[in-house]
């Protein structure tokens, strides 16, 4: 069975930091695209940034570029996020999603399992 279970989200000021991350099991992790999607109330799900596990490959939104960092730990087969200088538009439900056809990029059809997701809250 595949799982993708997050962790790390809380509730953090107006340039703050936190790391998320998304353990994988049930399936090959370094044949998966694993990517980390947010949605905020009365938004429409947004592709944050995503990685190929097995050649390290990322890619970032503009509206996180420079902010955030992901990263795979095979051994562990676990992803994570490392969310800095944080503001409120950052505030939303984060998923972890894992693309069975090795799909590289943000767009959410492409993505066969989620997560659960874990809140991410930012004020002042």
């Amino acid at each position: 069975e595949v799982q993708l279970v997050e962790s790390g989200g809380g509730s953090v000021q107006i340039g703050g930091s936190l790391r998320l991350s998304c353990a994988a099991s049930g399936f090959p992790f370094g044949d998966y695209g694993i990517g980390w999607f947010r949605q905020a109330p009365g938004k429409e799900r947004e592709g944050v940034s995503c990685i190929m596990s097995s050649d390290g490959r990322t890619f970032y939104s503009d509206s996180v570029k420079g902010r955030f960092t992901i990263s795979s730990d095979n051994a562990k087969s676990t992803v994570y996020l490392q969310m800095n200088n944080l503001n409120p538009e950052d505030t939303a439900v984060y998923y972890c999603a894992a693309s069975s056809v090795a799909y590289f990029g943000l767009n959410d059809y492409a993505y066969d399992y989620w997560g659960q997701g874990t809140q991410v809250t930012v004020s002042a």
